[in-house]
C-alpha cells in the first residue's frame, strides 16, 4: 500500500530582542495516512454487477410485500400487485435494480446481454404495468407505501432515464412518467406535514429521501419540488451541531445519519454557507487524518447484518459528495475508497440476502468517484 505524509500543523513562534533579527521556531506534527486503491467501475465490473438485478428482477419469491390488507381481495401474488416491480424480494429493491441496469446500459454501451436487458426493461416498465402499479398506491391502506425510501429510488430511476440520450430511455421514461408524477405529488403533499426529520440508518431516513428527490428535481428543473426540499432541509438541519458520528453504525444500518445529512446540506446550501455549516456539524471532517472504521459484516447470510455492507457504500457516496469541489476535504475520497474496497469483493456470488440490493449501492458508490 502506498503511504503519504500530511503536515497537520505548523506553529510559528516569533521572538524579537533589541535589534536582533526575528527568530522563527517551527514545529510540525506529521502523521502517516494509508492511501488505498481507488476502485474502478469498468466494463468487466459492470458485467458482474449487472448479473445481480438480472438474476432477481423476475424472481417473484421469496417476497416481502410490506402490505396492509384491507380485505380478502387484497390477497394477490406479488406480480399481480406489482407487475413492474415484483422481483428482488421487495418493491424498492426491484425499483433500484431497474435503476442499476439503466445506469450500466447508459455508461457501458458494450455491456453483455445488452439486448436482453433492454427487452426486460421494456417488459417490466410498460405503460400497462405502470398503470397497475398506480392502482396499488391509490389503495386506502397503502397511501404511504414505500415513503420515502422507495419514492426516492423511483425518482432516481426517473432521473437516470431523463439524463440518458437514447431511444430506449425515451420510451421507458414516457411509460414511467405517470408514476414519477405520482411520487412527486406525494413528496409535495407529505413534506409540509413532516414536523421532524427521521434520523435513522435505515429506509425512512429523511435526508436520504430528500437527496435523491432533489437530484431528480434539479435534473428535470422542477422548481416547486426543488424549493420545497431546500426549505425543508434547512428547517430540519440548519441548526444541527456536533453530529455523533462515533455512535455509528448501529447494528442494522445501511445509511449513515450524519453523512447523509451532510450530503443533503451540501446540495441545498451555497458553497460558502456549507463550509460554515459543516464546520459546526462535523468539524472533524476537515482533519486530514479523519477516519472511521468500516462497518464490519459478521454474517452475510443474515438479511439484517448484511446491511453493514450497504452502510459502507452509502458512506462512500456521501463522503465523495461532501468533498466534491472542496479541495480542503479531498482526503475524504481516500476514506470513501476504503469503505468501497471492504465490501465490493463480497457482493457478487454471495447470498441472496445481500445480492438482491447491494449491487445498486455498489454502482451508486462507484459512480460517485471523481475521474
Amino acid at each position: 500500500m502506498k503511504k503519504y505524509y500530511i503536515l497537520i500543523g505548523v506553529l510559528f513562534v516569533f521572538s524579537c530582542k533589541n535589534n536582533e533579527e526575528k527568530q522563527v521556531e517551527i514545529s510540525a506534527n506529521v502523521v502517516e495516512v494509508e492511501v488505498v486503491k481507488t476502485p474502478v467501475l469498468n466494463l468487466e465490473q459492470a458485467n458482474r454487477l449487472a448479473q445481480l438485478p438480472l438474476h432477481c428482477m423476475d424472481a417473484e419469491y421469496p417476497n416481502k410485500l410490506n402490505q396492509t390488507i384491507g380485505n380478502a381481495s387484497d390477497l394477490k401474488t406479488p406480480k399481480e400487485l406489482h407487475p413492474a416491480f415484483y422481483g428482488c424480494f421487495d418493491w424498492h429493491s426491484a425499483v433500484h435494480g431497474h435503476w442499476s441496469l439503466v445506469s450500466l446500459l447508459k455508461d457501458f454501451p458494450d455491456l453483455d446481454n445488452r439486448a436482453e436487458i433492454g427487452q426486460k426493461l421494456l417488459q417490466h416498465i410498460s405503460k400497462k404495468n405502470i398503470e397497475q402499479e398506480l392502482l396499488y398506491f391509490d389503495g386506502e391502506y397503502n397511501l404511504s407505501f414505500e415513503r420515502t425510501y422507495g419514492w426516492a429510488w423511483l425518482l432516481k430511476l426517473a432521473e437516470e432515464l431523463h439524463t440518458w440520450d437514447n431511444p430506449l430511455a425515451r420510451k421507458l421514461e414516457a411509460n414511467l412518467q405517470p408514476m414519477t408524477n405520482m411520487i412527486v405529488g406525494k413528496y409535495l403533499e407529505f413534506l409540509p406535514k413532516l414536523n421532524y426529520p427521521i434520523r435513522v440508518g435505515e429506509h425512512p431516513n429523511t435526508a436520504f429521501g430528500l437527496s435523491f428527490a432533489y437530484d431528480y428535481a434539479v435534473a428535470v428543473e422542477h422548481s416547486e419540488l426543488m424549493t420545497l426540499i431546500e426549505n425543508r432541509a434547512k428547517d430540519f438541519y440548519e441548526n444541527d451541531q456536533d453530529c455523533p458520528i462515533e455512535w455509528e453504525p448501529s447494528g442494522f444500518d445501511f445509511l449513515s445519519p450524519c453523512l447523509e445529512e451532510a450530503a443533503l446540506m451540501k446540495r441545498v446550501l451555497s458553497r460558502e454557507d456549507f463550509k460554515i455549516w459543516i464546520n459546526d456539524f462535523m468539524p472533524e471532517l476537515i482533519q486530514a487524518d479523519f477516519d472511521i472504521v468500516v462497518g464490519e459484516v459478521s454474517d452475510r447470510t443474515d438479511g439484517k447484518l448484511v446491511h453493514l455492507d450497504g452502510v459502507n457504500f452509502s458512506r462512500a457516496w456521501s463522503l465523495n459528495y461532501i468533498s466534491k469541489d472542496l479541495p480542503e476535504y479531498k482526503h475524504l475520497q481516500n476514506l470513501a475508497n476504503k469503505h468501497i474496497n471492504y465490501s465490493l469483493p463480497s457482493i457478487v456470488g454471495d447470498s441472496y440476502e445481500g445480492g438482491h440490493w447491494l449491487g445498486s449501492f455498489a454502482i451508486y458508490a462507484l459512480n460517485s468517484i471523481e475521474d
